[in-house]
């Protein structure tokens, strides 16, 4: 067992994963702790079969399946901060909705199988699952300035995001751009998603993005510290969920990592009870 780790540990493959995983992670966290905060979680849930139905879309139509994602997204982030406000569709068309864009990646999925010759069978699962230990030198990165951006840019807005989360209306009245803020955070969102699929796929992004951002909210009240430590954890269970991976081949990396970020949020219910943010930091 200690050879096959030594094995991996040393293959390019795996100092591509941790490279891009860490990114991945840092911005997830990030985005993630904004996300729990906001209680706009439901967003990653739907972001998860956008992702899916965006991907096989450009795989369909020839081009790389990284565009399918961004551009899914991003622009169903967009779609969702647009309609949160002016909208008020109920439980069930929300539901329908996404399940019917769910079932449209099954068809482009099936479109991409059958008609484009030398097609990767194996192409749904990856997307669904993630491929982290597949990514190549370009993808890495990409996934590295992608992420960066992400992480740089939410640094930049946490304060005037923090204030409009905590009270709206006193952001606003203070001249904080709230809708222009909640636009830009969905977007990267949608940004953040389409990048952690290639980690952990479509189907577990969801829990990169809540479980580092939930175990920090229980552990501290203070935002910022919150915030440095949703993104820490993320990385801490990023690095572990890779590293059991590599110690036992058969272990899936997307059910490593996740299996670490539950074990994590889990212990939080042993160490303290839940704590809620108070304090409002106006620009």
């Amino acid at each position: 067992m200690t050879e096959l780790a030594v094995s991996a540990w040393s293959q390019t493959f795996f100092h591509h994963a941790v490279l891009a995983g860490t990114f991945i992670a840092l911005a997830a966290g990030l985005v993630g702790y904004f996300l729990v905060l906001r209680a706009q979680v439901f967003t990653g849930d739907a972001l998860s079969h956008v992702a899916f139905t965006g991907a096989m879309a450009a795989l369909a139509g020839g081009y790389d399946l990284r565009l399918g994602l961004f551009v899914g997204c991003v622009g169903a982030g967009l779609l969702l901060a647009g309609i949160g406000r002016a909208g008020r569709a109920d439980d069930v068309v929300i539901g329908s909705a996404f399940a019917w864009i769910l079932g449209l990646g099954s068809f482009f999925l099936t479109l991409y199988t059958t008609s484009r010759s030398g097609a990767m069978g194996g192409a749904g699962t990856s997307v669904l699952f993630g491929s982290i230990f597949g990514l190549d030198g370009g993808q890495t990165l990409v996934a590295v300035l992608v992420a960066a951006a992400i992480s740089a840019l939410i640094v930049v807005i946490a304060r005037p995001l923090l204030f409009a989360t905590v009270d709206e209306a006193v952001a606003a009245a203070r001249g904080v751009p709230v809708r222009v803020l909640g636009f830009g955070f969905l977007a990267l969102v949608g940004a953040c998603a389409g990048e952690a699929t290639q980690a952990v796929g479509s189907l577990l992004l969801l829990g990169l993005l809540a479980a580092p951002a939930g175990a920090a909210i229980r552990l501290t009240d203070r935002p910022f510290q919150g915030l440095a430590l949703s993104a820490g954890l993320a990385v801490a269970e990023m690095w572990a969920g890779l590293a059991a991976s590599a110690l036992i081949p058969s272990l899936p990396p997307s059910f490593a990592i996740m299996a670490a970020a539950t074990a994590v949020y889990s212990a939080t219910f042993l160490v303290r009870p839940n704590r809620r943010p108070e304090t409002a930091i106006a620009p």
